[in-house]
């Protein structure tokens, strides 16, 4: 059985009751993770000039739009949401392949179940799957795939998404094929746009078309059956190497899910542990902005080929800048969502110091280490070296810490009632009769659409 098949054949049979409970929960984790970075991100500029850009394109505007007033067709829904769930760069990153997957297959699957009935099963077992095929499509392919410049969240996240939204619609097996064979073919998404709002296009811009794979297949536009691994498909032309044994290998049995990691900072992963040792730097021994003369950084290798922006002027720069992570947590002691504005990056003091920062790649740092040097105008030199970053694997952030990173982006949007309540129904989100309830809920009360079943 070919790659594609297999991957479709698991897709359309698996069944949320043979999932693993820990990978349930980790699945309601990565849905209020994400349904709070959308809601977060939704006043962002750039999602107000996609939605000016393209809304007058809209078909019938059944479905809501995370956070905002607007309402859309689902697919120009999926557009949005995928945009606002990223723009931060605050949403959930597998460390093993690099890729935001929660961002393109929630924002499909919520866009969907914004315009149809969907039991909250149905909806774990579909965002479980889509993220499942993503993530394994990107094993495929990682490093190589990414190492050229593609951004693994736009390219495997179309997958994912067409995955998610196909297993809701009932697709077949051979449906399935085509839904991922059209997925395949509309993989896109360039590192060059880091720093800017393409970079968010990325996830939103796979959620639609993942979304629009899913009803062509359904429809029974075919497209080609090795979309994955055909000599022409997706692992041999956009890879100059891969491994199609990590499509099958224990499908069904270990799943990524598990080593998805949540963000404590609202920036490029590989920045989280110089800015988790400067915060602890800054708690520790309160230097002024003033006598710092220096910063010396040595980090993974990585980091530079990520983050390595200098001679900023921009909040969505900053983010891909290991110099202002290291900044803002000498300067501020945090680095959350008002570090990463235009404002921040410009503030004189953060300035400064960002631009006394030096960086080294050095090959025996992992990618959750940082060390950091600040020399001071006395002479004193305050060092710190992260073992473990908060926020990886090891240090994960607790269910609570979750909570409390979604009440903060949400309270922005919403009112605290109505946050509260959203927390809550996303913890319990397999129970709900229609997942409708927590789209109306995550959008402003004058928005909402009366359903059968609304909470709110």
């Amino acid at each position: 059985m070919s790659e594609t098949k297999t991957l479709a054949s698991y897709i359309v049979s698996a069944r949320l009751a043979d999932i693993p409970a820990d990978v349930q929960h980790e699945a309601k984790r990565s849905i209020l993770n994400v349904l709070g970075c959308a809601i977060g991100g939704s006043p962002h500029p750039a999602v107000d000039l996609a939605i000016r850009a393209l809304s007058p394109f809209s078909g019938e505007r059944t479905a809501a739009v995370i956070g905002r007033a607007e309402r859309l067709d689902p697919l120009h829904a999926s557009l949005m949401n995928g945009i606002s769930s990223h723009v931060e760069d605050y949403d959930d990153t597998t460390p093993k392949n690099y890729s935001h997957t929660s961002s393109p297959v929630s924002s499909a699957l919520f866009a969907y179940a914004s315009a149809n009935p969907v039991r909250g099963r149905d909806f774990v077992e579909a965002f479980i799957l889509g993220f499942e095929a993503a993530s394994r499509v990107g094993n495929v392919v990682y490093p190589s795939h990414y190492d050229v410049g593609w951004h693994m969240t736009g390219t495997i996240g179309v997958f994912g998404a067409a995955a998610a939204v196909g297993k809701l619609m009932g697709l077949s097996v051979h449906e399935m094929v085509w839904a991922l064979g059209l997925a395949a073919t509309q993989s896109a998404g360039l590192r060059e746009m880091f720093g800017s709002m393409g970079k968010a296009f990325h996830p939103g811009r796979s959620a639609q078309n993942g979304y629009a794979a899913a009803l062509l297949a359904k429809a029974g536009f075919t497209s080609g059956e090795r979309g994955i691994e055909g000599p022409r498909g997706f692992a041999h032309v956009l890879a100059a190497s891969r491994d199609l044994s990590k499509i099958g290998t224990r499908l069904g049995v270990d799943f990524d899910l598990r080593e998805n990691t949540y963000k404590p900072f609202p920036c490029g992963i590989v920045n989280h542990p110089t800015i988790d040792g400067a915060i602890q730097i800054h708690d520790q021994h309160q230097p002024d902005p003033a006598s710092i003369v220096a910063v010396r950084l040595r980090v993974a290798p990585l980091v530079l080929d990520l983050c390595n922006q200098q001679n900023i002027s921009r909040g969505l720069q900053g983010k891909f800048s290991v110099y202002h992570g290291a900044a803002v947590g000498l300067v501020r002691g945090k680095g959350g969502l008002r570090e990463y504005t235009d404002e921040a990056v410009n503030d004189p003091a953060i300035k400064r110091v960002r631009e006394s920062a030096t960086a080294v790649g050095d090959p025996s740092i992992t990618e959750d280490q940082a060390h950091i040097e600040v020399e001071l105008k006395d002479g004193r030199r305050l060092t710190k070296f992260v073992e473990q970053s908060l926020g990886n694997i090891h240090r994960p952030l607790s269910d609570r810490q979750l909570d409390e990173k979604f009440r903060d982006q949400a309270v922005m949007v919403l009112p605290a009632a109505d946050v509260d309540r959203l927390i809550d129904l996303c913890w319990r989100i397999d129970a709900l009769e229609d997942v409708g309830d927590v789209v109306n809920a995550a959008v402003p009360a004058h928005a909402r659409v009366a359903r059968p079943s609304a909470v709110l």
